[in-house]
């Protein structure tokens, strides 16, 4: 009797363990939706209820239809003759015809791949990391949950642009990546990927001439995840931020005379008045020495020509990121130790943070939060004006 109760108990216990293990396996097995598809198409609904707004970038345009999107993106990079056209089509409705020059894309995509650390904080901020699957250059990178990520073995590390691992990359199948174009081949990846049969969406925020559009691309990314809604408030908070910050600077009489950057192989390329940087500046009450010049790239110049206007210069910003004391600039060229801004040591730099492998955050979550950076500007030209900023991404240089 003792026996049979001891064999019933365990035949009941084994009973009891094989249902649960049923009940595990049906959980860890069943299909977990990854996008909002559409079941029930009627081509009388609006499928994109928010919809964003541009109001300073103009490297991409969208037009809004029911169930699409025509995303343009007319300048992707300097003298492009080419421009790159997304039909975004709301998973589960039918693909448009009549676009047979653009690259058709389910949205919301369910995975990404990302070419540049500019795009990791759109996704972080717009709580996308999720969908990151794979990122160039690891070394490179500062977000701190994407670091989180690649500490958990999340990530595939894919490397840069032109020398990217087409092979892990065609394994991978992704839905999107994300890259940059310069146009020329040598330099670039999206033309292999797309002759590969993958979609890529060519970012080209740094194409734009003020930080406000550059950080407006926020919304690009965005688009492709249906994330619109999400990006109108995270920008608009920006945006809000950066001109209440650049509304202190508007009166100010007393704007000192700033120069940028250093000579690279015998030429001074200097950023042009129609660029970002002059923006930064005029926008930090400063007066930048080449805020006439039209151009909004960058002008090449000798040392020679830059000494000439700028020697009596107030201050000098962004030289190059390894310089981190005064003595390292003259160790490099003597003749740098002649300027104004070296002996009244009033040199700036954007290397704050900065890892230990040189990846540099002012060009990653810097790109994002234009707000901050014009508080770092203003805070060397007018610390009076926000006397309880802290540095975020520059640093006076010892």
């Amino acid at each position: 009797m003792i026996w049979f109760k001891i064999i019933n108990s365990i035949l009941l216990l084994l009973v009891f363990l094989s249902a649960c293990a049923r009940d595990y396996d049906r959980s860890a097995i069943a299909p977990q939706p990854d996008r909002e598809c559409v079941s029930d198409y009627n081509p009388r609904i609006d499928y994109f209820p928010n919809k964003i707004n541009l109001n300073y970038a103009r490297g991409f345009t969208v037009e809004y239809h029911n169930h699409y999107k025509v995303v343009t993106v007319n300048k992707p990079w300097q003298e492009a003759e080419v421009t790159f056209q997304y039909l975004l089509v709301q998973c589960g409705t039918p693909v448009p015809t009549g676009f047979d020059r653009a690259q058709v894309i389910q949205v919301p995509v369910s995975n990404i791949i990302a070419l540049s650390t500019t795009y990791l904080p759109h996704l972080e901020s717009l709580e996308l990391l999720d969908k990151l699957i794979g990122a160039s250059d690891f070394k490179r990178i500062n977000s701190p949950g994407v670091l989180k990520m690649i500490d958990q073995n999340q990530l595939i590390e894919l490397g840069n642009n032109a020398k990217i691992n087409m092979e892990v990359v065609l394994d991978m199948n992704p839905e999107l990546v994300m890259t940059y174009g310069t146009g020329k081949n040598e330099f670039d990846s999206h033309h292999k990927l797309l002759k590969a049969g993958i979609n890529v969406a060519i970012n080209a925020e740094y194409m734009e001439d003020s930080p406000l559009a550059t950080a407006e691309w926020l919304k690009f990314t965005a688009m492709f995840f249906n994330r619109e809604a999400v990006a109108e408030k995270l920008f608009g908070e920006i945006a809000e931020e950066y001109e209440a910050i650049a509304s202190l600077t508007r009166k100010i009489e007393n704007r000192p005379t700033v120069f940028t950057g250093s000579s690279f192989n015998g030429v001074w390329y200097m950023p042009g008045g129609k660029s970002y940087i002059a923006q930064y500046l005029a926008d930090a009450g400063a007066h930048y020495l080449w805020a006439e010049e039209l151009s909004s790239g960058s002008i090449p110049l000798d040392f020679e020509a830059v000494f000439e206007r700028a020697a009596n210069a107030d201050y000098w910003i962004n030289v190059k990121q390894e310089w981190q004391r005064r003595s390292d600039i003259i160790a490099a060229d003597d003749r740098y130790g002649e300027f104004a801004a070296i002996k009244r040591q009033q040199v700036f730099n954007n290397n704050r943070r900065v890892n230990e492998y040189g990846g540099n955050d002012y060009w990653e979550s810097g790109i994002t939060n234009p707000h901050l950076v014009l508080a770092d500007l203003i805070n060397i030209f007018h610390p009076d004006l926000l006397p309880k900023h802290e540095f975020v991404y520059y640093r006076q240089l010892e």
